[in-house]
């Protein structure tokens, strides 16, 4: 099976002996290029362009990090599965008001409903969500009575800060607490968390797109323009809760991320290079896990739920399908 391959360290990465060759102070290292699927680069890395048509020709990307562990861009090699017929599509859809709505309205959708089954899974466990849960309850019913992509993102953006004020009662630890949302810079510990598990699952949503006929730059939720991705936020926030949320609550209820895996850093908190090489690792354990698919009755892993998701949104852009978002029912 093909691997997710992160380099955080600085050096050089060329093409040798017909595959991936990476030399730092230490020496050499030789990376298999078949079983590479993607590559996230952390550290000052020096490459040439025939590195770049080798990974092209291998259809291998490359995400790119600042030292601020910031998502800065990717390499995407020659879109192999796009097609002209998807783009229109997708396309369609975006431009008409009334279907980009309700693509825009499953997404967030299937984020709060996933949201809600994160809070009860805690609260059978003895924590004091009963609040939260009540004020989403209350909330959620309007995702369905909104005419446009603004008030849905409100909407969403208010149940999601509530919820993220409930991490207080379920982490329960003073040197992780919420406060309220900070990004660039993140101002502590979990908010540097949540940051970086949200990057990460965009850059592996953004890979998985990159095997499908979708074109990335067209979002539904999120706003396309000329300057980024969009999909890839989008269908993420169905995954956030399940995979980032429960990955960061396992982390600190295990005591195994402490403070000293945090450095400060442009004026906020970061992951340094130990906590960010804990995190990789349980993040790529987490995306490989499998659960029961109901509908297949088999396991697959979330990272195979994430394609899964893309090829629902295919059959309803195409019309053979309408789309509905992946429900954790755990």
């Amino acid at each position: 099976m093909k691997k997710s391959i992160y380099i955080l360290n600085d050096g050089e990465l060329k093409r040798e002996s017909n595959t991936l060759c990476l030399i730092m102070e230490d020496g050499k290292k030789f990376i298999p290029v078949e079983d590479v699927s993607e590559l996230h680069i952390f550290g000052e890395l020096n490459i040439n362009k025939r590195l770049l048509e080798f990974l092209t020709e291998k259809e291998i990307i490359l995400h790119f990090y600042n030292h601020y562990n910031y998502y800065v861009g990717s390499y995407y090699p020659r879109e192999h599965y796009n097609s002209g017929y998807m783009i229109v599509k997708q396309a369609e859809h975006y431009l008409a008001p009334e279907l980009r709505i309700k693509i825009a309205r499953a997404f967030v959708t299937g984020a709060v409903k996933n949201i809600r089954q994160v809070l009860v899974y805690y609260k059978n466990r003895g924590k004091n969500l009963s609040e939260t849960l009540e004020y989403i309850d209350q909330l959620a019913p309007a995702v369905d009575k909104v005419n446009s992509i603004e008030e849905l993102m409100a909407i969403e953006g208010n149940i999601r800060e509530r919820y993220y004020g409930a991490f207080d009662v379920i982490i329960g630890d003073p040197d992780f607490v919420f406060n309220e949302r900070s990004r660039r810079p993140p101002q502590n510990q979990l908010n540097a968390l949540i940051s970086f598990g949200n990057t990460l699952l965009y850059t592996t949503t953004l890979s998985e797109i990159y095997r499908t006929h979708l074109d990335p730059r067209i979002g539904f939720l999120h706003t396309s323009n000329f300057r980024r991705f969009s999909l890839n936020l989008d269908v993420a926030e169905i995954f956030k809760p399940i995979i980032v949320d429960r990955l960061i609550f396992n982390l600190t209820g295990k005591r195994m991320i402490k403070k000293n895996h945090f450095q400060k850093k442009l004026g906020g908190i970061i992951l340094n290079e130990s906590g960010r090489a804990l995190f990789i690792k349980e993040y790529e354990d987490k995306i490989a896990t499998t659960i029961q698919h109901r509908e297949l009755g088999r396991h697959v892993s979330y990272r195979r739920l994430i394609r899964m998701e893309l090829y629902k949104l295919e059959k309803h852009l195409i019309g053979e399908k309408e789309y509905e978002p992946f429900l954790a029912r755990w």
